[in-house]
C-alpha cells in the first residue's frame, strides 16, 4: 500500500489518473481487484467498490459518500458540461447498475439492473426496483419505490424496507473488511 495526495492506495487494483485528476479515496474504502475507478472521483470512508466495477470521472466528477456499496459490474459514469454523479451516505446499488450523471441522496437502494439517467434523482431513504429505468431529470421521492421502464411510482416503502437501507450498508462494509482481512 503506499499514500498519494494523503489517499491511501493498493496497487492490486486499477485506479488510474486522468488530466491529473487522480482519484481520493479515504483510507478505508475497499475496492476489488478487477474494479476500475478512474479521474475525479473521491470515495468515502468505509465505502467498498466490488468486483467488475468501471467508474470513470473523466469529463466530470464523481463523488461517493460514507458507507457506500457499488455492487459487482455497476457503471458509473458522468456527462460532459451536463452533470457528475453524486451518491450520498449508505447508499446500496445493486450489481449491474448504472448511474449517469445523477444524484442519489443517503440510504437510498437502486436495484440490481436498474439504469439511472442524467440529471435523474433519487431523494434520501428512496428506492429503486431492480431493472428499472428513471429517464431524464425524473425525481423518486423520499420514502417511495418506484419501478417498470420508464420508471414511475409503484408504493411508499414499509417500515421495515426503510430499516433495511443502514444494514444494507453494514453488511457490506463487513464484507469489505473480511476480504481485506486476507
Amino acid at each position: 500500500m503506499r499514500y498519494i495526495n494523503n489517499s491511501l492506495y493498493r496497487f492490486d487494483m486499477t485506479v488510474l489518473s486522468y488530466k491529473n485528476n487522480f482519484p481520493k479515496l479515504d483510507q478505508d474504502v475497499w475496492i476489488a481487484d478487477n474494479a476500475i475507478v478512474a479521474g475525479d472521483v473521491e470515495i468515502g470512508a468505509q465505502s467498498n467498490v466490488w468486483f467488475g466495477v468501471m467508474m470513470r470521472g473523466d469529463v466530470h466528477e464523481i463523488r461517493i459518500g460514507r458507507r457506500t456499496n457499488i455492487q459487482d459490474n455497476a457503471v458509473v459514469h458522468v456527462t460532459r458540461g451536463v452533470s457528475g454523479t453524486y451518491i450520498g451516505d449508505e447508499v446500496t446499488v445493486g450489481h449491474g447498475a448504472i448511474l449517469h450523471a445523477c444524484t442519489i441522496e443517503d440510504q437510498c437502494l437502486v436495484g440490481m439492473g436498474a439504469i439511472i439517467l442524467d440529471k435523474a434523482k433519487m431523494e434520501a431513504g428512496s428506492m429503486l426496483a431492480a431493472g428499472a429505468v428513471l429517464t431524464p431529470r425524473k425525481i423518486v421521492p423520499s420514502g417511495q419505490l418506484w419501478g417498470g421502464n420508464p420508471a414511475r411510482y409503484m408504493r411508499d416503502i414499509t417500515d421495515e424496507e426503510k430499516a433495511f437501507l443502514p444494514k444494507s450498508a453494514d453488511n457490506y462494509v463487513r464484507l469489505a473488511k473480511e476480504y481485506n482481512a486476507d
